[in-house]
């Protein structure tokens, strides 16, 4: 065999091998941390988490599986809502967080039951969302709606446990439910000709006509003792300003006794001086009347 034979050969045994390459690079599949996926068919079921396989066209199916937590919300609300013990209707948000187990159990669990609906939320959810109405029907059945709504961390963990099992079954694990609303369902929507309803319309009639009295009972109570303080506070007023009007009347009336006093004082001290006065003119002018009978004596005894 020559050297151009043999070159021949080599470069069709390398063109060969580049082709089964690219063939099989492109039969190859490989898993990620966000999708895992099952083949079926030539060589039995084979789940893939991590690495690769060979998928060959009409020998092997796969069905891909993911495996993002995916968040499911449910409510139940209006006509819809949650009957508790207590026959009262509640409106309830709940977010679920579910995800495919990483096991080859489980993954295999969920391709088979699932199918790839693991990759749309939309028709998981469509899927699930019975067992989580279930759950939290069966759930909200055994608490009042006063103690679901005081309790919302137990309320939870039942319905984790409830669910979980269920949601096993499909290889699917709870990471956390997340209860994002909950109130009392609007009055219009309690059905007077449905028994639970009825009686859950008569418990809320009563509850709130109950409340209603307590309410205007405090708000009576509030206004007379609002009045009541006022009255006292007035009659207090009133009688600062009574006590300063007699403080005012009783330093004018001690002002004007003692402007009184002094006036008398001194009027009686002027009298006492114009006394003085008039006896030192009477006593200078008899003194001076004696001394002229004295002097008209003499004169006459002179003669």
């Amino acid at each position: 065999m020559g050297l151009v034979e043999i070159l021949i050969l080599a470069g069709i045994a390398l063109i060969a091998l580049f082709v089964i390459g690219l063939i099989l690079t492109r039969l190859y599949r490989r898993a990620s941390k966000e999708v895992s996926f099952v083949r079926t068919g030539w060589g039995g079921e084979k789940v893939i988490m991590n690495g690769g396989a060979l998928v060959l066209p009409v020998l092997h199916e796969i069905i891909p599986v993911n495996m993002n937590t995916l968040r499911l919300e449910v409510r139940r609300e209006a006509n819809q809502a949650l009957i508790t013990r207590d026959r009262m209707r509640v409106d309830v948000t709940a977010e679920f967080y579910v995800r495919v187990k990483p096991t080859s159990e489980s993954i295999a669990t969920a391709a088979q039951t699932l199918g790839m609906k693991t990759m749309s939320p939309e028709q998981l959810k469509e899927l699930v969302e019975g067992k989580f109405v279930d759950s939290l029907r069966a759930v909200a059945a055994e608490m009042a709606m006063e103690e679901l709504h005081e309790k919302r961390v137990d309320f939870v963990q039942k319905v984790q446990q409830v669910v979980s099992e269920d949601l096993y079954k499909n290889g699917l694990e709870l990471e956390t439910v997340s209860l994002t609303g909950l109130d009392q369902t609007a009055f219009e929507f309690f059905n007077p000709q449905n028994a639970f309803d009825a009686e859950g319309l008569t418990r809320l009639t009563e509850t709130i006509e109950v409340r209603r009295k307590k309410r205007n009972d405090i708000e009576q109570d509030t206004d007379l003792a609002i009045r009541s303080k006022n009255l006292e506070t007035e009659r207090s007023r009133l009688q600062i300003l009574r006590e300063e009007e007699y403080a005012k009347l009783d330093q004018e009336r001690e002002i004007a006794l003692r402007r009184a006093e002094q006036e008398a004082s001194i009027a009686e001290q002027e009298a006492a001086k114009k006394r003085e006065a008039e006896e030192a003119k009477i006593a200078a002018e008899r003194e001076v009347d004696l001394k002229r009978i004295a002097a008209e004596r003499d004169i006459k005894n002179e003669d």
